[in-house]
């Protein structure tokens, strides 16, 4: 599991310009069930940003909805993990109790069609003390959890084995890293990241806009690459993938892991309450 996949692989599309997610706004992040061929998008429901109100969107290897379920008070959902039980389960792991919009802890629940989950429905873990900004990502490779966090206003990540987590075990991570490298200009936003083996993926950029990062530079979107052994940057790589979008705003990152490992990152378009997106791919080569 220690080579890491190569961001300056060529980026394949795989879903472009769909509209079948239940809220207007663009994703926020994505994951894979690769067991049952599903794909799972967080989104902020309008006007929810403050709140933390969410909606979890579940749809096929279309693109298609299957269906949706609302997390009010979660957070602002910049990443996301799937976990398969062995008894078949399927849990889902995003932020939770939101404060300023973001989630001081994490979660895990199961999907339900058309529900609504608020705070109280579900049990908060909060596995870093004093910590805001907790989002988590589950490796499929190795049953890791990542959760980044921010400690004093600076962001950094944490690893456990996924079970020991599960137990609610905080006190043996595996790696505690700072977020590093994401973008050559450290104003740009952070929009996602992704764990899988012993590396974290990072995605940093902007929407289009007509004077710092205008459409005919092909935005400035970047991709970088932790190895969370040492905390070192691996690689960091600018993309154009779908730079003929409009709009064209990079939100949320995934790994999926069949048949083999491809780095997706995800692209919002379309005009403010209408938006679209896009999934691209880079295979480990």
């Amino acid at each position: 599991m220690q080579e890491h996949i190569d961001l300056a692989a060529p980026a394949v599309r795989w879903l472009w310009r769909k509209a079948t997610l239940r809220e207007p706004t663009v994703l926020q992040s994505f994951a894979f069930d690769e067991v049952n061929r599903h794909l799972y998008v967080l989104q902020l429901r309008p006007g929810g940003a403050d709140r933390g109100d969410l909606c979890l969107n579940r749809l096929d290897q279309r693109g298609e909805r299957l269906g949706h379920m609302y997390l009010h008070g979660f957070g602002h959902g910049v990443s996301m993990g799937v976990q398969h039980a062995p008894d078949g389960t399927v849990w889902i792991w995003t932020e939770a109790d939101a404060k300023d919009g973001y989630g001081r802890g994490v979660t895990r629940f199961r999907f339900s069609h058309g529900a609504v989950r608020t705070r109280r429905d579900v049990k908060i873990r909060h596995p870093i003390e004093g910590s805001t900004h907790n989002q988590p990502s589950v490796c499929p490779a190795t049953g890791r959890i990542a959760v980044r966090y921010r400690r004093d206003g600076r962001p950094r990540y944490r690893v456990w084995d996924l079970d020991a987590f599960t137990a609610r075990d905080y006190a043996h991570a595996l790696a505690d890293l700072p977020q590093t490298g994401t973008h050559p200009d450290p104003e740009v936003p952070f929009q996602g990241y992704a764990l899988y083996g012993d590396h974290l993926y990072q995605l940093a950029g902007s929407a289009y806009d007509g004077t710092a990062n205008p459409p005919a530079r092909h935005g400035n979107a970047y991709l970088s690459c932790l190895d969370i052994r040492t905390g070192a940057l691996v690689q960091r790589r600018r993309t154009e993938a779908g730079h003929s979008l409009d709009f064209r705003e990079p939100e949320g990152l995934a790994v999926r892991h069949r048949p083999e490992p491809r780095l997706c990152l995800g692209l919002a378009s379309g005009p403010v309450g209408a938006r679209r997106f896009s999934v691209y791919c880079k295979p480990r080569t």
